[in-house]
């Protein structure tokens, strides 16, 4: 399965209950989004149940902006 922006971000606005219009590339989870802790985890969880590949727990501290979502993601499939 090919992984989008366009995907991810659908995920990201579902999860974190905010406007697809905030989130691109270059939008950093916590400042930007406001996302906690525990909302990332929901979000890996959620891009683990719709995409296949979540982010290991260990990876998450150097997960930042959502494009380090999508390199992370590109780089479990490859």
């Amino acid at each position: 399965m090919e992984i989008t922006f366009e995907k991810v971000r659908d995920i990201i606005v579902e999860t974190l209950s905010c406007d697809a219009g905030d989130v691109k590339p270059e939008t950093n989870l916590v400042e930007d989004l406001e996302a906690d802790s525990l909302e990332i985890v929901e979000l890996s969880m959620a891009l683990q149940e719709s995409l296949g590949v979540g982010i290991e727990d260990e990876d998450l501290e150097n997960i930042h902006t959502v494009q380090d979502i999508l390199d992370y993601i590109t780089s479990k499939q490859a």
